[in-house]
């Protein structure tokens, strides 16, 4: 079994508890307010903007040049692709600068990003991918799940058709690649390092879901 089988089977139940989820379900059929959305919008332009900076030292920690160059490329595809649909979304949804500039990150957000970030400082390259990659893979699946939904929201039908295309099915499908690659040249206690970085970020992805269905604040 290749080791992208084995993580995937293992954060199997979460990523089911993802799938349930009523914001998730909540794009798919209409029913999310939209003020939920709006929340979820401004966060995880703040998690992309962390998430870009892991790729960056990914392109950083891998040993040969190829491989940088693909990390970098998919550094610029976050900036390029996903926070310049945020962007869009941002004005659709009338978020301010104002608002912008007195954003905080909700409790969840700051610690799915500090935990990405601690993965990248602290580990190597099979890290890194491990941790990020429930993040492509789950939307992936979600995108893939909800094609031929038609919400009547506009914003979420660019959403579905934004995570359901070809075009993001190859990055997915690039990065399980990669981990299956790394994996193979590591000790097996890198690789249980590596699949608790990655169960812990599918445990987060959930998170993420109730932290804007919740619209998570701080409690003090």
């Amino acid at each position: 079994m290749k080791f992208s089988e084995i993580v995937r089977k293992r954060a199997d139940a979460v990523w089911e508890a993802s799938f349930r989820h009523p914001f998730v379900t909540g794009i798919a059929d209409g029913t999310l307010p939209l003020d939920c959305f709006r929340y979820y919008i401004q966060q995880d332009a703040y998690y992309l903007s962390v998430f870009a900076k892991v790729q960056a030292l990914g392109a950083a920690k891998a040993d040969d040049l190829a491989t940088s160059n693909r990390m970098a490329s998919h550094v610029r595809g976050t900036y390029e692709a996903e926070l310049a649909l945020h962007e869009k979304f941002a004005e659709q949804l009338g978020i301010t600068p104002e608002e912008k500039a007195r954003f905080e990150p909700a409790p969840s957000a700051y610690a799915y990003t500090s935990h990405l970030l601690r993965a990248a400082y602290t580990g190597h390259l099979g890290d890194i991918v491990a941790a990020i990659l429930p993040c492509y893979w789950l939307y992936y699946e979600i995108g893939e799940k909800m094609q031929g939904a038609a919400p009547d929201v506009p914003v979420y039908r660019e959403w579905i058709a934004a995570y359901g295309g070809e075009w993001f099915g190859k990055l997915v499908q690039e990065q399980i690649e990669l981990l299956d690659a790394l994996a193979e040249s590591v000790s097996e206690s890198d690789r249980e390092r590596m699949l608790r970085h990655f169960v812990i970020s599918s445990r987060y992805e959930w998170m993420f879901w109730e932290m804007a269905y919740r619209k998570e604040t701080w409690p003090v």
